[in-house]
């Protein structure tokens, strides 16, 4: 099963009016493991930055000036999150409207909400009546978040991916299970548990060199208690 953990920032709340995206970020999972491929953009809003949303995440308008727009982005975001892994976002409606006006924009074809799991609606289901936002849910984790003090997108995602694997029971493999009639009684499934043989050759991998590039550089400015060292990423 592939899932995308992901987030956004944008220049405010209305996306049906004039707020547009400004960062989005990406973290792969199969199987809810980390696959160590990411997806991070900064996108040029086309319109000035207000004070409050710039005071939230620290993107302004020089830094965004020269950034790509979403209609030059669009193909190779569409192209990260497939036709069919499921979007994992905390408060998965605010990120969910800001994709789909900027896919309009762009003339594609719009998201269905069925592909979002709002990991906000996760939590308060789990926890009712605790704080839910990301930085609680970090703490109740014990989730490092120290390097957090602005938002991020690529930041907030690797956070929350592994938050998700906290609400969803923790960090461990999908058991797979045999199909019955083969090893076992007839209408019977029992877990395979066993270590796994080793793949006679590794799989290629599917990181180019300028992701691979951008990734280290991001990480190594988070220091050396970022969250994604815990994935050996």
């Amino acid at each position: 099963m592939r899932e995308i953990v992901m987030d956004t920032e944008t220049t405010g709340f209305d996306a049906d009016k004039d707020d547009r995206i400004v960062e989005i970020g990406g973290i792969e999972l199969v199987n809810h493991l980390p696959t160590g491929r990411t997806y991070h953009v900064y996108i040029n809003p086309e319109r000035p930055m207000p004070k409050e949303a710039f005071e939230v995440h620290g993107l302004g308008d020089d830094f965004l000036r020269d950034k790509p727009k979403f209609a030059e982005i669009v193909q190779g975001f569409v192209d990260f999150i497939g036709d069919d892994a499921r979007l994992v976002i905390h408060n998965a409606s605010f990120d969910m409207k800001f994709l789909n006006a900027e896919l309009r924009r762009a003339g594609r074809p719009t998201l269905p909400w069925s592909r979002a799991l709002d990991t906000l609606a996760l939590a308060r289901e789990k926890f009712p009546g605790s704080p839910a936002t990301l930085d609680a849910l970090c703490r109740r984790f014990g989730v490092d978040n120290s390097n957090r003090q602005l938002h991020g997108a690529l930041l907030d995602s690797e956070l929350l991916a592994e938050v998700y694997l906290e609400l969803i029971g923790g960090r461990q493999p999908d058991l797979v299970l045999d199909q019955p009639g083969r090893g076992a009684a007839a209408g019977v499934q029992s877990a395979n548990t066993g270590p796994r043989a080793p793949r006679p050759q590794p799989l290629a991998p599917r990181l180019t060199d300028a992701e691979a590039a951008a990734h280290a550089e991001f990480v190594a400015r988070l220091g050396e208690t970022a969250v994604w060292a815990r994935y050996g990423g």
